[in-house]
């Protein structure tokens, strides 16, 4: 299976364009007709969009949705946006063994069904552009982009967001293999 996923990982890169979300229908030999993303990159205003025209480009029934992480992380808001739209639409998250997800990329890696990490989860307290305080984080909208509401959502271990928090933004803890089934992001 692993290995499937790998030559699909290498199918969707080698056949799409050049971009930082990308997905594609495959077919795989055993498994079926699969839907398979890639998130690569830093995560940016505009991706949730990009994200959602290509899954619209991409309609009916698949055995299989999952999407590759490998991103350095980005925009917290816009990262809890689209894994929001991953959880709806059935995806499982996949690090790959040569990939990375880092920072706001954790929102995605929760978003999955079934998470799965063969390559490196770095973990840190989100950046705000409105600020880290409690009134910047207490309006409507925000209370939908609130880490702990947010990871809560995705069934996360309830220490996940505490700890995240107690890392600053400018550091970067690396998530050993206990850490992550612990979090449940393994």
């Amino acid at each position: 299976m692993r290995r499937s996923l790998t030559f699909l990982a290498l199918t969707l890169c080698a056949t799409t364009a050049l971009g930082h979300v990308e997905i594609a229908a495959v077919q795989h030999p055993t498994i079926g007709k699969m839907l398979v993303g890639k998130v690569s990159e830093e995560i940016a205003p505009g991706d949730y969009e990009v994200l959602l025209k290509s899954l619209r480009d991409h309609p009916g029934t698949f055995a299989r949705k999952v999407i590759l992480l490998d991103t350095i992380g980005g925009s917290a808001a816009e990262a809890m946006r689209m894994g929001r739209l991953l959880r709806e639409t059935g995806f499982d998250t996949l690090v790959p063994s040569t990939g990375v997800c880092q920072g706001s990329c954790i929102y995605l890696l929760a978003a999955g069904h079934k998470r799965t990490v063969r390559g490196h989860v770095g973990l840190h307290r989100p950046y705000f552009p409105a600020g880290d305080s409690a009134q910047a984080q207490s309006t409507p909208s925000a209370l939908r982009q609130n880490p702990v509401t947010y990871l809560r959502d995705m069934g996360m271990a309830p220490n996940l967001a505490p700890d995240m928090q107690a890392i600053p933004p400018q550091r970067m803890r690396v998530l050993t293999p206990q850490e992550l089934a612990r979090y449940r992001l393994n």
